[in-house]
């Protein structure tokens, strides 16, 4: 033990634990710098309790709703987000997405878990939002099945990697409208028909990378209603704010 623990030193001496998101040094592994953490608009307090966005006021307890969930009311019964999709949030999401970062799902897995504290029960199945096979090959992973897997450690709950299947390829949404959004991954993703078994009945969780409008984690949602699932909740680790 006397000589790991030597090695260990050695080790962070020669390489330092880094920032996640800028490269300077801090005190442990996948940790953020107090700027970067700073920078970071982490979701607490009073939020939408169908899509997690923060809403004014003191958190009283009871539930409470954007104007976009009261009047285009989700599928889901409950969401949230870890934080808002901007400054470090949105610099996280990125590197993960695009950049190859996969490390950053590990402390992801914990703000998460921080996130959906109040919309466990225990027989929870957590399952990540698909991807079309092509673009699993082309990017070679599935960030919110990283995602995920992280979340299903944090809080010790199963996770069942794909119980939905993006069987229709469709074009990125970014730059769509929220129409054009749920137009476009209507009937695009369907329950892995050798896993419908895992949820008839069962309530599921559903992670995402980033909340725009939500129009996939509603396809996500009836999919698994469809199939008979109990209620569905979604959580995301951003969720991007109306004024962004």
């Amino acid at each position: 033990m006397v000589l790991l623990r030597g090695l260990q030193t050695g080790l962070d001496a020669i390489y330092p634990a880094r920032c996640l998101t800028c490269g300077a040094v801090v005190d442990g592994d996948f940790g953020l710098c107090g700027t970067c953490w700073r920078d970071t608009a982490f979701i607490g307090g009073t939020v939408c309790d169908g899509c997690g966005i923060p809403l004014p006021g003191a958190d009283t307890g009871d539930a409470a709703q954007c104007d976009s969930c009261i009047t285009n009311p989700p599928p889901w019964k409950r969401g949230r987000a870890a934080m808002l999709y901007r400054d470090t949030g949105r610099k996280l999401v990125l590197a993960l997405k695009h950049g190859d970062r996969q490390e950053i799902a590990y402390p992801a897995g914990l703000w998460l878990g921080t996130a959906v504290k109040d919309l466990l029960t225990p027989n929870t199945l957590i399952a990540p939002v698909p991807l079309h096979w092509q673009r699993m090959i082309k990017r070679r992973y599935n960030q919110s099945a990283l995602l995920a897997q992280a979340l299903s450690k944090r809080v010790d709950r199963p996770m069942c990697p794909d119980l939905l299947q993006r069987f229709r390829r469709t074009r990125s949404l970014d730059g769509l409208g929220r129409g054009e959004r749920i137009a476009m991954v209507d009937g695009a993703i369907r329950v892995h028909p050798r896993r419908r078994h895992r949820l008839i009945g069962r309530p599921v969780l559903l992670v995402d990378d980033v909340m725009t409008s939500g129009a996939t984690l509603a396809a996500c949602t009836r999919a698994c209603l469809e199939a008979g699932s109990g209620a569905v909740c979604v959580v995301t680790l951003a969720r991007v704010g109306k004024d962004t």
